[in-house]
């Protein structure tokens, strides 16, 4: 898939809906109603990629769930729970961060992403995203979402040596 061509220096913030982009959308839910979601450890081999390069990550979610607050935990990485209006979350991060719009990538892949989408360069979505978001979309990834969005974003659209980076001297 050709991408646009984007360095990993035009980029300050990025940003990641959680359910659909960090998982595959799927809730499973035990028989005493507790959720779990599957996540992929290629997205935080990624992340790791991500931190070592001194790069800003955010999740940013509609749901509130301890399982976004645990996987973000592990990951090291700050989470924003229980989003009702993603774009005033945009403006507050830039705001409070100083950030050009132009430096950040947002992650996102059904309808509840697409007004912030709309308001950021780049943009991208994992390959079974919500078609709207896939219209919006700077960057239609190969990869389905909870299937390593993130490392695709960093090996493709990058085109990052990640084992030079996290394992070489």
């Amino acid at each position: 898939m050709n991408f646009q061509k984007i360095m990993l220096d035009d980029i300050d913030l990025f940003l990641f809906d959680f359910d659909g982009v960090l998982t595959d959308n799927l809730v499973y839910i035990n028989q005493d109603g507790i959720e779990s979601v599957a996540c992929s450890r290629a997205d935080g081999l990624a992340i790791d990629v991500l931190r070592k390069c001194k790069k800003l990550v955010y999740i940013i979610s509609t749901e509130k769930n301890s399982v976004i607050t645990s996987r973000a935990k592990k990951l090291k990485i700050k989470a924003i729970q229980g989003v009702q209006n993603k774009v005033k979350v945009l403006e507050s991060l830039i705001e409070e961060g100083n950030f050009d719009i132009n430096k950040i990538m947002y992650v996102g892949n059904d309808l509840n992403d697409f007004e912030v989408m709309s308001k950021i360069k780049y943009a991208a979505c994992p390959a079974d995203s919500h078609p709207k978001i896939q219209k919006i979309s700077t960057f239609v990834l190969k990869t389905k979402g909870g299937r390593g969005v993130i490392r695709e974003i960093l090996e493709e659209i990058f085109e990052l040596d990640l084992v030079h980076i996290l394992y070489k001297k």
